[in-house]
């Protein structure tokens, strides 16, 4: 229960890592707010759940869709004391010269701009309360990049250092930032990464870089996210934490 009674905002909660840290932070005593723009499936991982869970549509490129979505998670709650950027996109995996603007712009607005305006919405609340814990989903792409995502892989670089950023200025705040840097992971986004449809073979390529042989999974993540996020990581601050396997070493 080292979540117990805790009030936690996960964004991109309706599959993958997301759902898994809903689950996750749940079985630590939370009360979650689940939070993706798809609104169906954000409520059916609210019901899941349970406890009281609820679901909120948000299409986090949104400033003013994710400051509704806070408001809303503070007025369910009472207040929020932890918030998780989660929801992510990439592209499919192929030669740089190949995205185009549409593509690289979508990037950023949700890996980079969903930072930003979450950042807006949530720092005013914790500076006139008691601080808060933020925890940005990165990726090791942004810390040793594969070919073929090099718009994905600037826009997990700039995720990661923005935590670091966020960390050094929110401190004197009581607001701790950590981030989490998964390698590739069996999530909906898999054939995107891997640019090839998924196969035993295709797998296999991606899981020789990996030291311990196997891809990331939702609980993996969610076990890193619940330790950052609890009283027990209370000296913890600008961490990136790499939930990769190895392959970053």
């Amino acid at each position: 229960m080292r979540l117990k009674d805790k009030i936690c905002l996960i964004t991109g909660a309706a599959s993958g890592f997301g759902e898994g840290m809903a689950h996750k932070f749940t079985d630590e005593g939370a009360r979650v707010a689940v939070v993706d723009m798809n609104g169906d499936g954000a409520g059916k991982v609210a019901s899941d759940v349970g406890r009281g869970a609820i679901a909120v549509t948000c299409d986090v490129t949104s400033g003013e869709e994710v400051e509704a979505a806070v408001a809303r998670v503070a007025e369910e709650f009472g207040r929020i004391d932890v918030v998780v950027n989660n929801a992510g996109w990439s592209n499919k995996n192929a030669p740089l010269m190949e995205t185009d603007e549409a593509t690289m712009r979508k990037l950023y607005d949700v890996n980079v701009m969903s930072i930003f305006h979450m950042t807006k919405s949530i720092v005013p609340r914790w500076r006139d309360g008691s601080g808060g814990v933020m925890v940005n989903i990165g990726s090791t792409a942004g810390i040793r990049p594969r070919p073929g995502l090099t718009w994905y892989n600037s826009s997990k670089g700039a995720a990661n250092l923005m935590t670091k950023s966020l960390a050094v200025e929110l401190a004197p705040d009581g607001i701790r930032v950590c981030g989490i840097a998964p390698v590739i992971g069996v999530t909906a986004l898999l054939e995107n990464f891997m640019g090839l449809p998924d196969t035993p073979e295709n797998r296999a390529k991606f899981l020789a870089t990996i030291p311990l042989g196997r891809m990331s999974e939702p609980r993996d993540v969610a076990n890193a996210a619940a330790f950052l996020a609890s009283d027990e990581a209370a000296f913890l601050t600008g961490v990136v934490l790499e939930v990769d396997g190895g392959r970053t070493v």
